[in-house]
């Protein structure tokens, strides 16, 4: 059952033009991601969704979901929430560097700023405790009437989620350090409460007044006496776990930064979904020899087998990792190469995590794709250039493109480009002229190029289409793509996370081609990938 606020029910259905069929190579994901889950007054838990710039509830029996919070609301990029006595919900922007409230009636306004990082929440006996998620960072007391924030605790390396136990010091996971610490509101030294986790990135009590922590680099499950500290496993989950709640009747619910995933932890240990994992875009995609399809999915790279099966080929927590992940091309011998958000070009190995930066400094690098002589070529959107990176170095092959995104590569080494912000497909030859050959579109993402036909992707009107090279006629293959911003919303572009995760995160829908004409298409408006074909 879905709500009207689940990302696959905003996802609406395309039209196919005759002599086309689709089938999807994974199915619409409900959430943009989940990071902070909170249990609400109305017993729903609440989800914030950093990346896809929204919050929302679900029903914990019903799996329902319904938007709280929607994509170009004041809320950039909420991590976490908590609520006090009268139902209003704490939000702080990890994007923004504030501490927004929610209350009841809808209205939002922000209540604390100059919090760089700012991430954990807690509320206890209507106090708003919080922390920022960054080296050096504080953990402070905010109020509602204008005060600054005061200090508890500063210099910390990367203080999260916190909560207030039982004996009423306020506990929080150091994410780097692999510890958890405490420390009295009031102030005073920090002491270190447990050490040697796996990336601990949220602590929570239950009713017994144990500490539950979740750990982003093993997926465990931990609960701590707190008089002892001896620790026991609860429950061994899959990694990427990003936060935790704890209901009244004892019912244990965590969320997935990584894949999206929300799931309760049943008390056997076994995890029962709430929303499936999914992807957070997808953005960049390529076709594999053997059927394959590779997908960059920020902050995981996602492989989709030939009979449908999926599996996660690198992400965040993986002993090494590219970092937010945008374009994608194969590199052979079981290397890819893909452009991330924090301006590199890496060749990356899925299965051994060697990891070679071939070039860095970019600026807002997008699509890309290897020529046949093994030059990496790509997109930069933000310098507005079409760059290959060589045994030479780097080299531009022609500039003062409006923002170029996609590109493909024709058997003849012309390159094809489409300009975002000029509505339009170009052809780039080797000497670096440009030649317009679609024109009269509003922001054309992912190209691919199949014998002589041009497909792009146009995220502004959601349409695929296809362009004859030697007639130059334009076809439409489908409509009503759930690609860019839902309906009816203009997602933020998000500045990223300084340190972390290093922006912008700009959105990027790419397009790709099999070496049998299939179409592969990121469907980042749904969570969703989708194949083309002509029909037999």
């Amino acid at each position: 059952m879905t709500g009207l606020g689940d990302r696959r029910a905003a996802a609406p259905s395309f039209a196919l033009a005759r002599g086309w069929r689709a089938r999807a190579l994974m199915p619409p994901s409900a959430l943009f991601g989940a990071n902070g889950v909170k249990l609400g007054p109305d017993g729903r838990l609440y989800v914030a969704e950093a990346f896809g710039s929204r919050i929302s509830a679900i029903d914990v029996d019903s799996r329902e979901v319904t938007t709280i919070c929607d994509i170009g609301a004041s809320i950039v990029a909420p991590d976490d929430m908590a609520f006090d006595s009268r139902g209003v919900m704490y939000v702080p922007d990890v994007m923004s560097a504030r501490v927004s409230a929610r209350m009841p009636n809808g209205e939002v306004r922000v209540v604390a700023g100059d919090l760089p990082c700012a991430n954990g929440i807690t509320v206890h006996q209507d106090r708003i405790f919080m922390d920022e998620c960054r080296p050096g960072g504080r953990l402070a007391e905010i109020f509602l009437d204008g005060s600054a924030p005061r200090v508890i605790a500063e210099a910390l390396p990367a203080p999260n989620a916190l909560a207030v136990g039982p004996d009423g010091l306020l506990y929080f996971p150091l994410v780097t350090e692999g510890e958890i610490w405490r420390v009295a509101p009031a102030g005073g030294a920090p002491e270190r409460f447990a050490g040697g986790l796996g990336v601990p990135t949220a602590v929570k009590f239950d009713g017994k007044g144990a500490l539950l922590s979740v750990q982003a680099a093993t997926g465990e499950l931990l609960r701590f006496d707190l008089r002892t500290g001896a620790r026991t496993v609860l429950a061994r989950l899959r990694p990427g776990l990003d936060n935790l709640d704890v209901a009244a009747d004892g019912r244990i619910f965590v969320s997935h930064y990584i894949d999206g995933g929300v799931e309760e932890v049943l008390a056997d240990g076994r995890e029962s979904p709430l929303s499936p994992p999914g992807l957070l875009g997808p953005y960049g995609v390529a076709a594999a020899p053997d059927g394959g399809v590779y997908l960059c999915d920020g902050l995981s790279l996602v492989v989709v087998a030939r009979d449908g099966t999926r599996r996660a080929a690198g992400h965040r927590m993986d002993g090494a990792f590219p970092g937010w992940v945008r374009g994608i091309a194969l590199a052979g011998e079981g290397f890819v190469v893909v452009t991330t958000a924090e301006g590199r070009l890496v060749r990356y190995h899925p299965d051994t995590h060697a990891m070679e930066t071939l070039a860095s400094g970019l600026q807002e690098a997008m699509d890309v794709a290897i020529a046949a002589d093994g030059a990496v070529m790509l997109t930069e959107a933000g310098s507005g250039s079409l760059v290959a990176v060589g045994k030479d170095g780097k080299r531009v092959l022609a500039s003062e493109l409006e923002r170029p995104m996609g590109l493909a590569l024709g058997g003849d080494g012309v390159a094809y480009v489409a300009e975002a912000n000029a509505g339009r497909v170009v052809a780039v030859d080797a000497a670096g002229g440009v030649t317009a050959l679609m024109n009269g579109l509003v922001e054309p993402h992912g190209v691919a190029i199949v014998d002589r036909t041009l497909f792009a992707l146009d995220v502004g009107t959601r349409r695929l289409l296809a362009c004859d090279l030697a007639g130059r006629e334009v076809e439409i293959v489908a409509t009503g793509l759930p690609v860019g911003s839902p309906p009816g919303t203009l997602a933020p572009v998000l500045p990223g996370i300084p340190q972390r995760i290093p922006g912008p995160l700009s959105a990027f829908a790419g397009l790709a081609a099999g070496m049998d004409g299939t179409l592969y298409l990121s469907a980042n408006g749904a969570g969703a990938a989708i194949a083309f074909m002509r029909s037999a």
